[in-house]
């Protein structure tokens, strides 16, 4: 659907970028809460939104359809407490926290199954707060819908307006299925440039220049600590079958360096040489 009035709870990042493609797509009013001043008063001045809230309540009291843009946390509390509003009015609602599963039981939970269905937009920035934000940031992009059971039509609603409003790629996933991928496809690799961000901290060499490998390797690190720990520990049980894994991967390649094995070592790269290739071709 392309709301007469959308609503987004949440201007950082990923909510001031909806916001701002909804306005430039047409939706005639698109109004914004945010608990950040800050990022409230920027995304007036750049024209993202069209009017202020007080609250994130009267931000689902004025909209055909809300965004809540925040961190895990306070999108299953916004459910929870907004979930009998929206249900009672018909208002539509999504979500854009990389976590499934808990967005999904909490929305069941408020028998929301014909007015909102779970988002995922893959933005990949790292930054945080309005000034991250950029129009048409999110066109052309993918975004990941979760439906309730019993809610295909209101995930129909919500892919509607991710290719209308946004002009992103809709793709229909469960919820269970979505967090067992984006364990291994974007919290794995965050957890693994933390780590070795917080390794060359501690142990690294004092008083280098640490080259372009490093900075690359590790530049998901200088995301929100706090953001991070939610995602983490909301799908503890994916991410850590992931680093079992990939910890195994390690301890092999320690056990051929160990060995002096230099074909081991060899094997060891190679399997990963040849998978990363392919996204060159």
């Amino acid at each position: 659907m392309l709301p007469q009035t959308l609503g987004i709870v949440g201007l950082g990042a990923v909510g001031g970028s909806v916001a701002w493609d909804a306005t430039q797509s047409g939706v005639p009013r698109v109004v914004g809460y945010s608990r950040s001043t800050r990022d409230a008063v920027a995304a007036v001045k750049a024209g993202a939104v069209t009017g202020l809230m007080r609250d994130a309540a009267a931000v689902v009291e004025a909209a055909d359809l809300v965004v809540f843009a925040t961190p895990p946390a306070d999108t299953l509390e916004l459910l929870e407490t907004l979930g009998p509003a929206m249900r009672e009015r018909g208002v539509f609602g999504t979500d854009v926290t990389s976590i499934k599963v808990q967005v999904m039981r909490v929305a069941e939970a408020q028998a929301l199954q014909e007015v909102f269905a779970g988002s995922h937009p893959l933005l990949g920035t790292h930054e945080t707060g309005f000034t991250a934000a950029r129009p048409s940031q999110l066109r052309g992009s993918v975004v990941y819908v979760t439906p309730l059971a019993g809610g295909s039509d209101a995930g129909r609603e919500i892919e509607d307006f991710w290719s209308r409003a946004v002009g992103a790629h809709p793709v229909t996933i469960d919820a269970d299925r979505h967090d067992a991928m984006v364990a291994w496809t974007g919290q794995l690799p965050h957890v693994v440039a933390a780590t070795l961000a917080g390794a060359l901290a501690k142990h690294g060499p004092a008083g280098v220049t640490h080259g372009r490998t490093a900075l690359e390797a590790t530049r998901a690190a200088s995301s929100s600590p706090e953001a991070w720990a939610e995602i983490l520990i909301a799908n503890r049980r994916q991410v850590l079958e992931a680093l079992r894994h990939f910890g195994g991967e390690v301890d092999a390649l320690r056990e051929a360096l160990d060995e002096d094995n230099l074909a081991k070592v060899r094997r060891s790269l190679e399997a990963g040489a040849g998978w990363r290739r392919r996204f060159d071709e």
